[in-house]
């Protein structure tokens, strides 16, 4: 035989499929005609086969203050539960199962994981829990959120079980906008969060992981209600136009500018502050449209504003802004905000203020891992300080650089 076709022969691979292979992959044969209400007794029926009952799917609600029960055939109702202060929200908070031990076995809860976004929460119940059973949950964990992610866009049922007060129309076309709010990469980590949840207008942001090129906006539309909401949408779409037609940083102001002038004229206007960040050399760039200054923070510490020349809030046709630059540090996070956080005072009095904000900051972030973690406890904790004002929008985005290389994934172990 020569050589070279000794080479080229394919090595025998074990292709029989075991027990797990099996029963995960039914789960997914089935979940690509399956209609969204019968995700549910799916799940039930797929667990009950590994031995487990009692099954719930918790989805994480609007706020992000609670786990709320995704209702269905098969599936236990309930209560929501607080994701502050439960062993469903200590498994979503740190992105790990937990197990509770009870008179009729174990209740394991599992993060339901789509990507690195994080849909909610899956419990159930096991006599016993061995290492073979935790490598299945955790997987069949995935493809549940997975099923649940792509359902959603079929559906209304996830997101009436996420909305726990009404909505107004602003906010509906505001959340319907959004990319997922978290996103955690080996190299990179974004988090945000809105409010007021349900009456949203005027915030709205967005972003891109472009190769290795983050792509973030943020932008604050003026006034209230649904005139705000539309002129957010426009901003963000036009941002989207011209991000998708790779233009440079400071060329996007003017696609923005140009589609709200053309639509809505010279008196409303959006502020916006965009920026690229490249995951590989924590390089950072961004440009201001009379928007706040974002904030560095380094070890827990607010170190500097990233201030910057600036032009004209967007719709006014301003000069070409300046693009500026830093480099990060591994570590490095930084805080995109809107002037919600800051503005915010009982009538007569002053407002809450950035130097407060910073405060907060620096109390909270040693006390958070992650930066969703960080995202939701600052939020709520400066809305506490406020005594729970939000009159206007208040919204908050982190990003957090670590650097390196994320080539090792796309590896497979055997």
């Amino acid at each position: 035989m020569a050589r070279g076709e000794s080479e080229n022969r394919r090595v025998p691979v074990d292709l029989s499929e075991g027990f797990g292979e099996r029963l995960l992959g039914q789960l997914l044969d089935r979940a690509h005609e399956m209609p969204p209400q019968l995700i549910a007794p799916l799940v039930a029926e797929e667990v009950k086969r590994v031995g487990g009952w009692d099954v719930m799917i918790l989805l994480q609600d609007y706020e992000q203050l609670m786990l709320v029960p995704l209702p269905g055939r098969g599936l236990v109702g309930g209560e929501a539960v607080p994701i502050d202060d439960s062993r469903a929200g200590e498994a979503f908070l740190h992105l790990t199962a937990v197990e509770e031990a009870r008179d009729d076995g174990v209740r394991v809860y599992l993060p339901l994981l789509d990507g690195s976004d994080e849909v909610g929460v899956m419990g159930l119940t096991l006599e016993t829990v061995e290492d073979g059973d935790r490598r299945l949950l955790r997987r069949l964990a995935g493809l549940v959120a997975d099923m649940l992610v792509t359902k959603d866009a079929y559906t209304d049922r996830f997101f009436q079980a996420r909305r726990r007060e009404p909505m107004s129309v602003a906010a509906e076309i505001q959340w319907s906008l959004l990319p997922p709010l978290s996103m955690r990469t080996p190299q990179v980590e974004v988090a945000g969060i809105l409010e007021p949840a349900y009456n949203i207008a005027g915030d709205s942001l967005d972003y891109a992981l472009n190769d290795d090129i983050l792509h973030l906006a943020i932008v604050d539309a003026m006034g209230h209600g649904l005139n705000a909401s539309v002129l957010a949408t426009v901003a963000v779409g036009a941002y989207r136009h011209a991000r998708r037609a790779d233009v440079n940083l400071d060329e996007l102001y003017s696609f923005m500018d140009t589609a709200i002038d053309e639509q809505f004229g010279p008196d409303q206007f959006v502020t916006a502050q965009m920026m690229r960040l490249n995951i590989g050399t924590g390089h950072l760039q961004w440009v201001n449209a009379g928007h706040p200054a974002a904030l560095l923070i380094r070890d827990h510490r607010v170190v500097r504003s990233l201030e910057n020349p600036g032009t004209l809030p967007v719709g006014f046709g301003g000069a070409t802004p300046l693009v500026s630059a830093l480099e990060l540090q591994r570590g490095d996070r930084v805080m995109f905000f809107t002037d919600g956080l800051t503005e915010e005072h009982q009538p007569g009095q002053e407002q809450f203020g950035e130097e407060r904000m910073i405060e907060m900051i620096e109390h909270v972030g040693p006390t958070c891992g992650s930066v969703q973690q960080m995202a939701r406890a600052l939020s709520h904790a400066l809305k506490r300080e406020r005594r729970d004002l939000t009159s206007d929008d208040a919204t908050l985005f982190l990003v957090e650089w670590r650097g390196g290389t994320a080539d090792h994934l796309a590896t497979l172990d055997f």
